[in-house]
């Protein structure tokens, strides 16, 4: 029987297992203690509580992404307002809204003061339609306005999604996007998150799943090496042990860039894979008790941000979780100063419509600044991507810094795996 041997076990890889297991013996290879890389769940002797290692919104034309739950059963674990509402608060005007968007392709909201952005010009959508026609040099900055719509919608949605700053980050990247979901309407834009965890929702079904069906899951296993022999890999080097391939074995590469770069560069001629990175930070402030909002907050359980330091505020329980993309700009800044600055931003957004009231002085709290979050989502870091295909007969690569055509997002990383089992022709 086909067996496929999948090297790392975060979302690409896990991806790859759920779509061939069944008609392929599976081993999954994790470095770490437990999978699900940059998506996943922890508990944090700090805070005494089990937080995020980051904060990820599905939108609903995700369709790689709902496969994948569905395939593991976990499609009902995640959360929405189930409609195409997105609230604002503008830092630096006090001000704060709600974006409600058409449900079709007609972007009706935009003629309606209670559904656009305050401020914005309708001829100012002209953006969008430049934008989807930009050239694989072109980055965002020179799409973009000095409107309301770009700095209340376009700036930070850009952001968010690029993990890049605009000025270099590749605008074909961001037209992708774009693409595949408000220019389909709101239908394809309602949002969605995990309502207990990214573990519970994309990890922990997925790994049970995978065992259900006689799959291996190998956490702290470092795959150092790889052999090959006539134009196939013939084997994998796990510390002492050499774990022999048969001749229909295959591999699914799904580890990150910096790691593919070490050991596939040598076989692999002209291989090239992204080096250079965003940073992300995330900042989890612990409170004495589960926090109640009001009105639209109450209803999405989150908030995107404007004119501050913090981008998107979720409500998880006692956990209020803020996201600060592209952070490479914030390296210098003192971790104490930040979270100071984002307290005080969540206060002034968020506290005037939560039932309980905020404490002045800031809560138990741990900042988790992951430095190698993402590729630099630029032109030239997008041409090293690599395909899933490989020169190997039996390789395929998975990950969301391989060519997929989005920047390095949830959808990106589940697709990628899927596309690698396509890659090595075990696809249904």
């Amino acid at each position: 029987m086909t067996h496929v041997h999948i090297i790392g076990g975060g979302l690409a890889g896990l991806s790859a297992a759920v779509d061939v297991i069944g008609r392929a013996g599976v081993t999954v290879y994790e470095a770490g203690p437990a999978c699900g890389g940059r998506a996943r769940s922890y508990y944090d002797k700090a805070l005494d509580a089990r937080i995020d290692n980051g904060n990820h919104l599905l939108l609903s034309a995700n369709k790689a992404s709902f496969r994948y739950l569905g395939l593991i059963g976990a499609e009902k674990t995640l959360t929405g307002p189930g409609e195409p509402v997105f609230p604002w608060f503008d830092l630096s005007a006090n001000l704060g809204w709600t974006l409600k968007l058409s449900r079709g392709r007609v972007p009706f909201w935009a003629f309606s003061k209670g559904r656009r952005v305050p401020g914005m010009k309708l001829r100012e959508l002209g953006m969008l339609t430049r934008l989807l026609k930009a050239g694989p040099d072109d980055t965002v900055s020179m799409f973009l306005g000095d409107g309301m719509l770009t700095t209340r919608l376009l700036e930070p949605f850009a952001i968010s999604a690029l993990n890049t700053p605009l000025d270099t980050a590749s605008a074909t990247l961001l037209a992708a996007i774009i693409r595949e979901t408000l220019a389909l309407g709101g239908t394809a834009c309602c949002p969605w998150y995990p309502s207990e965890g990214l573990s519970e929702s994309f990890v922990d079904p997925a790994v049970a799943h995978l065992r259900r069906l006689q799959g291996e899951v190998r956490c702290g296993a470092r795959i150092s090496g790889l052999e090959v022999r006539d134009g196939r890999v013939s084997a994998l080097k796990l510390g002492q042990e050499t774990i022999v391939l048969g001749p229909e074995d295959s591999v699914v590469f799904a580890a990150p860039s910096p790691v593919a770069r070490n050991l596939l560069a040598e076989h692999l001629p002209d291989f090239t894979a992204p080096d250079a990175y965003e940073s992300i930070i995330n900042v989890h402030y612990r409170l004495p008790a589960p926090v109640t909002a009001r009105g639209m907050l109450g209803r999405t359980g989150f908030v995107g941000l404007v004119g501050g330091v913090a981008e998107w505020v979720y409500l998880k329980g006692e956990i209020l979780s803020v996201t600060v993309s592209a952070a490479n700009r914030y390296a210098a800044r003192d971790n104490d100063e930040l979270i100071a600055t984002i307290w005080s931003e969540i206060r002034q957004a968020v506290g005037p419509v939560l039932v309980e009231a905020l404490p002045e002085a800031i809560p138990p709290v741990r900042l988790v600044c992951e430095k190698r979050a993402t590729f630099a989502a630029t032109p030239a870091q997008d041409r090293l991507r690599p395909q899933a295909c490989t020169a190997l007969s039996n390789l395929a690569l998975a990950g969301d810094w391989t060519q997929t055509g989005f920047p390095s997002t949830i959808e990106g990383a589940i697709g990628s795996g899927t596309e690698a089992i396509r890659a090595l022709g075990l696809s249904h």
